[in-house]
């Protein structure tokens, strides 16, 4: 009996080993084919990896020119062109018109227009609406940038002042709605940061390619690279009329004692490349 029991209990025993190696022998084969197709896949991502190659343009371009920036992001950069440092309007038609002091220029008497003649362009520039308020609509704090003598990005008192939205700063006048209204209290300090690509026409004076005005707003973009449908005015829709490649920058004198300071340009040009022939 006791050899009867001892036989059994080997005999389960081996059974328990056969099951136990087998099991074992599962694991470490699965453990191999892992690592084959681990290796197998290596291998062909080696092998792709190996027959692709970066892609280049073929363009050989121009060194783009090192400009150095202000110390602050209002500041103007090395290759600015300051249009008033707080100081005198000696870089403007009519700028002995407007009134100067403390470091800011006061609209006065008529407009003013730079020396200077522009086509595409980067403009910095501040302004402040009359700290009491007076009047309402279009009648407070009016002033507007006009590219080129043309194109007219709107200055306004906008801070909780009712009027046609496509009259409001940071508009296209009477083309387009700022995308919001960014506007700071009366007689706190603005800024616009604009970018101006300036309209191409042909030799019989058809347009070839339209003015555009990007424009933040302090800080904020209120103009996303707005597609203008012609010149400003105010007795008619707008509609483009052939010009020269470069003409002066204009600011607007609408009877709102508006004041303005540092105010810098710079003129844009696409970088140039060439495609070498094959």
């Amino acid at each position: 009996m006791v050899v009867d029991l001892q036989f059994e209990f080997t005999n389960r025993q081996r059974k328990k080993k056969m099951i136990f190696n087998k099991r074992h022998s599962n694991k470490q084969l699965c453990i191999c084919f892992a690592i084959v197709g681990i290796c197998s896949l290596s291998y062909i991502a080696i092998s792709v990896a190996s027959k692709i190659t970066e892609y280049k343009s073929g363009y050989v371009w121009n060194k783009p020119k090192v400009v150095t920036p202000g110390k602050e992001n209002s500041a103007p950069p090395s290759d600015a062109i300051v249009l008033f440092d707080g100081k005198d309007l000696s870089q403007w038609k009519n700028g002995e018109n407007w009134i100067v002091k403390e470091g800011y220029a006061t609209a006065n008497k008529t407009g003013i227009t730079t020396k200077k003649s522009f086509g595409d362009c980067q403009l910095h520039i501040e302004w402040a609406s009359p700290k009491k308020v007076e009047g309402d609509g279009q009648g407070r704090g009016n002033s507007g940038v006009y590219f080129m003598g043309k194109y007219e990005v709107q200055i306004l008192d906008s801070y909780k002042n009712k009027t046609y939205h496509d009259g409001q700063a940071g508009s296209v006048y009477k083309q387009t709605p700022p995308l919001v209204n960014a506007c700071r209290p009366p007689g706190e300090w603005q800024t616009y940061d604009i970018l101006f690509t300036a309209p191409r026409f042909d030799k019989a004076g058809n347009v070839t390619q339209k003015a555009a005005f990007t424009v933040l707003h302090n800080g904020v973009v209120v103009q996303n690279h707005f597609v203008l449908k012609g010149g400003t005015f105010w007795h008619k829709p707008a509609e483009y009329e052939a010009h020269a490649e470069k003409l002066p920058l204009s600011l607007q004198y609408h009877r709102n004692p508006v004041r303005f300071r540092n105010i810098w340009i710079r003129e844009l040009s696409p970088i140039k490349g060439t495609l070498p022939k094959k």
